[in-house]
């Protein structure tokens, strides 16, 4: 999909500006989306604490800046990828569904940001599949060990753990 990019240095390099965005209030999470020719459309980090919005999430509020900068709701003809520092949740992967992406990179997978955070990922089967039979290609697991040392930096700054009360 990515002409002029590597999504492992795209990776490497989000995680490492993600510290910056922790600091100035933002989620532990950060995504990205570029054109086939390499140029950046949009980034945006998890705002959801910030925003007072439990769907503020980076891939989403990336998603609605590049629909914004497009002027469109159907991203499709521009043939973008989405990088995010980790695995989408359920929420996020409806959305890349419906935006029009064409591919999702990601870094730290679900199972080790729970481990790491507590967040709740929530429950996604076989969801790289669904988007893969919609045209939608995922690659996983970029970057790890470079976004489990910003999640583990998070926690140990003592930044907020949102998740629904029970």
């Amino acid at each position: 999909m990515l002409e002029n990019l590597n999504p492992l240095e795209i990776m490497q390099a989000l995680q490492a500006e993600l510290r910056t965005y922790i600091q100035q209030g933002h989620g532990p999470f950060l995504a990205a989306i570029y054109n086939e020719q390499g140029a950046l459309i949009a980034k945006a980090a998890n705002s959801v604490v910030q925003d007072q919005c439990s769907h503020a999430h980076a891939e989403m509020n990336a998603i609605r800046l590049a629909q914004q900068k497009l002027k469109t709701y159907d991203l499709s003809p521009y043939q973008l990828s989405l990088f995010v520092t980790s695995e989408p949740c359920l929420m996020c992967v409806g959305g890349i569904m419906w935006s029009g992406l064409k591919a999702v990179y990601y870094g730290v997978p679900s199972a080790k940001v729970e481990k790491i955070t507590g967040f709740d990922e929530g429950f996604k089967p076989h969801w790289a599949a669904a988007l893969q039979r919609r045209g939608i290609e995922v690659q996983g697991n970029l970057a790890v060990s470079e976004g489990e040392a910003v999640l583990r930096w998070y926690v140990e700054q003592g930044h907020p753990i949102y998740r629904p009360h029970r």
